[in-house]
């Protein structure tokens, strides 16, 4: 099963820093990202690394209005499933729909949400 860690903070900036501080080396990771940078990323210094995938998506409420990309993105990623995989959010306003969402068929057989990452 795929650890799977939800971040959110107030920044895309500070949810990336924080993705940056947690990686680790030699571990295949995904990361998932709402919403587009503003400038130079924090884990630009890590997008050669071998075994991290990074995706970005729109921003629009992982639960609501952007249910469906986030269902294809994940899928897209868990087709070859990382050990780790990140999942930054915009906003936390449905932090507990989008955990649910996570947690049941099918990704409760594939997915193991840790704790969650605050920026």
């Amino acid at each position: 099963m795929t650890l799977t860690t939800l971040v959110t903070g107030p920044t895309a900036a500070a949810r990336e820093a924080a993705i940056a501080n947690t990686l680790e080396p030699g571990i295949d990771t995904a990361i998932i990202l709402e919403g587009l940078p503003d400038g130079r990323t924090p884990l630009a210094a890590h997008a050669d690394v071998s075994g991290l995938h990074i995706a970005r998506i729109a921003p629009g409420c992982m639960c609501c209005t952007g249910n469906l990309t986030m269902r294809v993105t994940l899928n897209r990623v868990l087709r070859h499933p990382p050990v780790r995989l990140y999942i930054a959010l915009a906003t936390s306003e449905h932090l507990e729909r989008i955990r649910e969402f996570l947690t049941c068929a099918p990704y409760d057989k594939l997915l193991q949400l840790t704790k969650d990452l605050q920026a």
